[in-house]
Parts: structure tokens; C-alpha cells; sequence
């Protein structure tokens, strides 16, 4: 089995709320990563963050990503850093990934102050600039497609990505 689509972006793109709506406009479950990862470790991101550290997060999440590859059958949304490893982004051939591209604005509008994002705890805009810079080229060679979300409601998006994945 395989997932129907797998949702990759930074931050604020809109994945799990995007990938939420999808998954019911197509009638198929849908699965985060993050979700998985907080189930597995008992505990927020953010206090795996402070407990273990980011390696240790890095680890949990290369494991959900590549079991839920593995598993899933809807629309699966990974963590925005997942992309990093070089292992899910080998896991990532030959599957169906969009990529919902965010601007700066809009991401920042989205993820307000960083709650419950560690990545983002000190001085947010200036840390998603970063992340978006370091992880677009990796978000665009993984993609199949690429949907801009900018000024965007999530259920456009969901149509949007639905005509993709019928073409």
C-alpha cells in the first residue's frame, strides 16, 4: 500500500489542516507524522525537543515517516524538517508529494508566535526565513507538484490538490 498523496512543507503551509481537508473531500484517512511521533514518544514535539533533543526527535521522525510509507493508504502529511534526512527523501521516490509552497507573510501569519513549535521559539519570523530558505530546495526535489497556498483557504487547497492527484 501506498499513501494517496504525501503532503511536505515548511512550517504555516498548511499541511495537517490542508491534508485534513483533502482526506475528506477524497474519502481516505489521514495521518501526520508529528502525530505519530508524539504517540510514540508519549509526549509533545516540543518536550521531546527539550527531553531528548532535536537528534533524538530526527530519529523518531525518519522512523514514523518510513513506516507510514510504508502503511498508509490516504493522505499522509509529514513534519516540515522530515525532508532533511536523506533517507526520506530516498523513501519519498516514486510516491505522490506535493509540495505546499508558503510564502514568509503568510507563514508567519499562520504559526503565529511558534506555540508549541520548538524550531520557532526565539524570534520566529527570523527562523522561518531560515527554514524556508534551507528547506525549499529540498521540499522541490521531492515534489511531484507544487501548490502555492499563499491567501488561500485550506478547502481551496484541498480541490486544488484533488484535480492534481484526477489528472
Amino acid at each position: 500500500m501506498a499513501p494517496v498523496c504525501v503532503l511536505v512543507g515548511p512550517p504555516g503551509s498548511g499541511k495537517t489542516t490542508v491534508g485534513q481537508a483533502l482526506a475528506e473531500l477524497l474519502g481516505v484517512e489521514f495521518r501526520d507524522t508529528d502525530l505519530d511521533v508524539e504517540a510514540t514518544a508519549g509526549k509533545p514535539i516540543s518536550e521531546i525537543f527539550i527531553d531528548e533533543g532535536e537528534a533524538h526527535f530526527r530519529a523518531l521522525e525518519r522512523e514514523a515517516v518510513a513506516a507510514q510509507l510504508a502503511s498508509a493508504t490516504g493522505v499522509l502529511a509529514l513534519g516540515g524538517g522530515a525532508v532533511l534526512a536523506e533517507q526520506t527523501r530516498a523513501a519519498l521516490v516514486g510516491h505522490t508529494v506535493v509540495y505546499l509552497s508558503v510564502e514568509l507573510p503568510d507563514a508567519v501569519r499562520r504559526v503565529g508566535l511558534g506555540a508549541g513549535r520548538p524550531l520557532l521559539a526565539v524570534n520566529p519570523r527570523a527562523t522561518l526565513k531560515h527554514l524556508l530558505d534551507q528547506r525549499r530546495p529540498y521540499y522541490a526535489a521531492v515534489a511531484t507538484a507544487t501548490v502555492v497556498t499563499d491567501g488561500r483557504t485550506p478547502e481551496q487547497l484541498a480541490v486544488e490538490v484533488a484535480a492534481l492527484l484526477a489528472a
